[in-house]
């Protein structure tokens, strides 16, 4: 199959060196590696399944096929499947509150080992454990954690006050993503760490948490088996949180508002310890990363990157979760931005790689493990560009930026966009931390600035009532759902559009000497300085 696919490439390689009408406009091409993609044949496109090794070989066919030079990264993966049965035991002098799995807590470890135990851990509550220099907060300030379970609220200052001043107002910031949390308690020394759930600062119920967390959860195998981690991450029901507090004689809603400075200290939750013993299953597999690489003509060592999960959910039973938006139309934007490099008939100065990545959907591990396990240096990275669930509805007039003002990258998608009488927005819901949840997001935490966009919402058949409604519709009825099926009828228009955006912001920093920062005092910012040596 490979070597046919190689072949047909190969003639569309020749017609479109030849053919002086290329246009990103044509969505012809999108439609049939869309189909295929999220065709039954594919099986969803799960990890380490036969659908994966039909993604990689056509893939792989396609840009081989372009005449690129292609790599595949094996990224190492391990599903951890807690025991259900567990229980969190807080205990104290009045006695022991057991907290039951699923309705008021949710524990796992992320260590790779049979079972780990949590015993008489001493609570304190944190504020929001938070640590961020640029804002002058330090919520761990004088408090040795070592052993101990750290309790903290979820989001950040800013979503709390809604003070634009503080954190990125109501727009989650770093600080407020609960994996964030995780890793700063470890960092600290912490044992555990229990986060209470809220859902409006979560922007998502408790259900979502009980279902997110609960069965195999994929990760990273690392070399110390992530004993480096803490060995209890978890969530508690507000519910729950409030009666541990009010056990000791602590008012959680003061506390709360008391969290909102940088001047808050530390709580100790009196005599309360928690206790848990998590047993695990164990199943260690494989999945890949594809790189592509147009070499630059002038500086093929610095590097423009388009990245897109390849992934989806897979099967269940006689279901196939065919994920056709999620994220087919991203892994075929990138293979026709690929195209449309080509149609050049010159590489730029600098190099562009191309990089359908795996793992997205259990957590962000194939881009997770580039970033920690670079082909290219990552200093020598100018941006990342990440495409994922691109528009599905139609042309449209705006085109909004997740993360708007987080990076100089916003102004090159201007500049773009006022070229073909388009304009850029912020997206609708900062507040839910978008930017945090797509594959830019491992770039940008190793300091790479990272540009990701979602479709606009002000249509040209239908203006931003219509938009919305197809958009809702989407969510509601097809997200991550067997629904996500390719169809036909799908109007491709807008999509292409922005493919032309998307080309215009890659090729003017791949045929430039611009390296884009991010945004003073943006998280993300010192990391990029001292990357870059400060410059």
């Amino acid at each position: 199959m490979a070597g046919r696919i190689t072949a047909i490439f190969a003639l569309i390689l020749l017609a479109t060196a030849c053919d002086d009408e290329f246009s990103l406009l044509d969505d012809a091409p999108l439609h049939e590696y869309i189909s295929t993609l999220a065709s039954d044949e594919f099986e969803g496109r799960a990890p380490a399944t036969r659908g994966e090794e039909l993604t990689l070989d056509y893939l792989t066919a396609h840009f081989e096929g372009l005449g690129l030079e292609v790599q595949l990264q094996p990224v190492p993966l391990v599903s951890i499947t807690a025991d259900p049965s567990m229980t969190l035991e807080i205990r104290g002098a009045d006695g022991t509150e057991s907290l039951a799995y699923q309705e008021e807590m949710m524990g796992w470890t992320t260590r790779v080992v049979d079972d780990v135990t949590l015993e008489d851990s001493e609570l304190v509550f944190v504020g929001y454990g938070v640590v961020a220099p640029e804002y002058g907060w330090n919520d761990y300030e004088g408090l040795d954690v070592e052993g101990k379970t750290v309790v903290m609220l979820v989001n950040d200052p800013g979503f709390a006050t809604g003070d634009p001043d503080l954190f990125g107002g109501r727009a989650m910031t770093l600080y407020g993503r609960w994996t964030y949390k995780f890793d700063e308690a470890a960092r600290q020394g912490a044992a555990g760490a229990i986060i209470v759930h809220e859902t409006e600062p979560a922007a998502y119920g408790w259900d979502v948490v009980a279902g997110s967390w609960s069965g195999p959860q994929f990760g990273l195998v690392t070399d110390d088996l992530n004993m480096s981690r803490l060995a209890f991450e978890g969530w508690i029901t507000d519910a729950a949180a409030r009666a541990m507090f009010d056990r000791v004689g602590e008012d959680f809603t003061g506390l709360k508002e008391a969290s909102l400075s940088p001047d808050f200290r530390p709580v100790p939750l009196g005599d309360l310890t928690a206790s848990v013993t998590i047993r695990n299953s164990l199943e260690e597999s494989r999945t890949h990363n594809v790189v592509a690489t147009l070499p630059g003509r002038e500086r093929p060592d610095e590097y423009v990157m388009y990245v897109a999960h390849w992934d989806h959910l897979g099967m269940d039973g006689d279901e196939i979760y065919n994920g056709a938006v999620d994220n087919a139309s991203g892994t075929a934007a990138v293979m026709r931005l690929a195209e449309a490099f080509l149609a050049r008939g010159q590489a730029p100065e600098r190099s562009v790689v191309f990089m359908p990545v795996g793992a997205e959907e259990q957590g962000l591990l194939g881009s997770a493990h580039y970033a920690a396990n670079p082909i290219y240096p990552l200093e020598q990275t100018v941006a990342v560009i990440n495409l994922d669930g691109p528009n599905y509805i139609g042309p449209t007039r705006d085109i909004q930026v997740v993360g708007y003002g987080n990076s100089e990258l916003d102004d090159y998608l201007k500049e773009a966009a006022e070229r073909r009488d388009r304009i850029v927005l912020p997206e609708d819901r900062p507040e839910a931390g978008f930017f945090y949840r797509s594959d830019h997001f491992s770039f940008a935490q190793h300091g790479v600035p990272a540009l990701y966009t979602k479709m606009g919402a002000d249509m040209l058949d239908g203006g931003v009532e219509r938009g919305r409604a197809l958009a809702a519709e989407y969510t509601a009825e097809r997200y991550h759902a067997p629904a996500d099926e390719y169809d036909p009828a799908m109007d491709l228009r807008g999509l292409a559009m922005d493919l032309e955006l998307m080309f215009d912001v890659g090729w003017r920093l791949a045929d430039s000497n611009d390296w884009p920062n991010w945004a003073e005092g943006n998280e993300f910012r010192a990391a990029r300085d001292a990357q870059r040596g400060g410059s």
